[in-house]
Formats: C-alpha cells, sequence, structure tokens
C-alpha cells in the first residue's frame, strides 16, 4: 500500500519559499514603477518551470561566478507572479476571489514559464465557468489567447463563438486586429454563419487594415498594388468560396478585384455562371452549412 502525504509536504515547501535563509535566485517581477524583488531556489523553479530552467541556464553560463542569480519577468505582474510561486511550491491555485480578467493574465503567466499542468487548467475552468464573460469581454481574450501557440483550447473556443455569432463578435471588436492563424481558422469552417459575399468583404477589409495606404477603390490599384494585396492574402483567398457567390454578388463584389485570384479561376468562375452546368469546376468547396434561423423556418412552413 502506498500513501501519500503530499498535503504536509507542500506546506514545507510554502514555509520554504517564505523563508528569507537559503535562497540563491531573486527574480525581479514587473515593469518600474510596479516592480517586486522574490527570493527563490534555483533547483525548483528549474525542475518545475521548462522557461525558467532555460532563463537560469543562460544566467549561469554569461554569469561564470557565484554570485547570487538575478533574473526579471518584467510581463508578468509582482502579483501574478505571487500566485505562481504559490503553485510552483506548494501546488495549490486558489480561483474563488480572482477576477477573471486576472485569471487570463495567470493563464498567460503560465503559458510564459511553460507550465503545462496550469495552463490545462486554467483554459478548462475558465471554459467552464466563465464563457458568458469570454464572450463579452471577446477581445481581450482572444488576443491573449493568440499570442500564445499553445492555448488552444482558449482558441479553439473563440473561433467557435465567432463562427456561430460572427456578426455578434464582429460588432463588438475591431476584427482586422486578428491575426492571420485566427482569420484561416474561422473562414475555413464549413460551420461559419456568414453568407460567403460577407465573408469576402470581410477579408478584402482585413486586407485594407495591413496595408493602410491603399485607398479601399480598386480602380485606382496599380499592378504593384494588387501583387502587393495578393500577397497579403494569399493564405485566405483559397479558402473563399466564390463558386457560392450569385452572379451578381460576382460582378459588384469580385471582378473589380480579379487581378487578386489566379487566370484560371477567374476563367473558371466567369464560365460557371455563363454556364453552370459545364461540368469544368470539380475541385471547389462546398457551400458552408448556415443555420436558417428558427423564426424564418417557421414561416416557411406555414
Amino acid at each position: 500500500m502506498l500513501k501519500k502525504f503530499f498535503s504536509k509536504l507542500s506546506q514545507n515547501y510554502i514555509k520554504l519559499l517564505e523563508d528569507d535563509e537559503y535562497y540563491d535566485i531573486k527574480i525581479e517581477a514587473g515593469e518600474d514603477p510596479y516592480v517586486r524583488i522574490f527570493r527563490a531556489h534555483k533547483n525548483i523553479l528549474c525542475y518545475r518551470s521548462p522557461n525558467l530552467r532555460r532563463i537560469i541556464a543562460s544566467n549561469n553560463r554569461s554569469n561564470n561566478t557565484n554570485n547570487l542569480v538575478h533574473i526579471r519577468l518584467p510581463n508578468i505582474s509582482p502579483e501574478i507572479f505571487q500566485i505562481i510561486l504559490k503553485y510552483i511550491y506548494g501546488g495549490f491555485l486558489s480561483l474563488n476571489e480572482q477576477d477573471t480578467s486576472d485569471i487570463l493574465k495567470i493563464l498567460a503567466a503560465a503559458d510564459e514559464l511553460c507550465l503545462q499542468e496550469l495552463i490545462d487548467y486554467l483554459q478548462g475552468y475558465l471554459i467552464e465557468n466563465k464563457s458568458e464573460w469570454i464572450e463579452q469581454n471577446f477581445e481581450l481574450t482572444h488576443r491573449i489567447s493568440f499570442q500564445s501557440t499553445n492555448l488552444l483550447v482558449i482558441q479553439q473556443f473563440c473561433t467557435n463563438l465567432m463562427a456561430k455569432s460572427p456578426e455578434k463578435i464582429f460588432d463588438s471588436f475591431d476584427f482586422t486586429s486578428l491575426p492571420e492563424t485566427s482569420l484561416i481558422k474561422l473562414i475555413e469552417r464549413d460551420d461559419l454563419q456568414m453568407k460567403e459575399v460577407e465573408v469576402w468583404e470581410h477579408v478584402l477589409e482585413w486586407g485594407l487594415a495591413k496595408n493602410s495606404t491603399f485607398i479601399p477603390d480598386p480602380d485606382t490599384w496599380t499592378d504593384d498594388d494588387f501583387n502587393t494585396m495578393k500577397n497579403t492574402l494569399q493564405n485566405c483567398l483559397p479558402l473563399i468560396r466564390f463558386y457560392c457567390l450569385s452572379s451578381q454578388e460576382f460582378v459588384r463584389k469580385v471582378r473589380p478585384y480579379k487581378k487578386l485570384l489566379k487566370h484560371q479561376l477567374y476563367e473558371n468562375l466567369v464560365n460557371s455562371y455563363m454556364d453552370p452546368d459545364n461540368g469544368q469546376n470539380e475541385n471547389i468547396l462546398f457551400p458552408r452549412n448556415i443555420k436558417i434561423n428558427s423564426r424564418i423556418r417557421f414561416i416557411f412552413t406555414l
């Protein structure tokens, strides 16, 4: 029979953290004027945080003396780092009295320090308990989650929200601030609840925001301008379902930008509108699964 005594072990390590003796590293958390110095122990930090291990190892290589190690963590506030330290030493975390915005900061700090166990827990906690807050504070949550390649659960949750209620989300913040990875994850979805012409318009608007010197009117663009925009949108254009546009939408919304499209694609699109049964368009994306509003569906059944 194996008996685990983790509770007492946790208490002892917290006492070690609070003790002013035996420390061998100082950590400067925060930025001026809100900076605090924490005393800690290299061995514990190295084995609990892969990123702190790298920072400490780099410091040791550049400092051949036996002096006290001093490192800086300017991206993590003193209040948040104190919470992180208690997790590192004691293996516990209390979120009952934390604002949700602070929980997001804890998540960002855990990500910076590569604390995977804590990252996984916090992502699940936020989605399960704070989904309404996330929707109300979507821009902040989205920005923090997509600053990392490791917060995939929160990223997926944000993408799901955008796919289900795109206009609601887009109206709440400047969608042109979306990183390309986020935009791609959104427009590649089959369940994006948005008309294809609107997807196209939003992608164009996003591209214009990335080239702020461009005049919105494509009639004023030079060939270099089109090439620049084509390069900006190179990963988005293949995800637009042009064949789902009406002929009127194509003429009004796409034809002015035909230089953004590959020549053969544009010719195939023109042919498809002139002769819908020509059978030359085999490799096309199917229409999105847009749900009909329940009220409209009721009217249709009358």
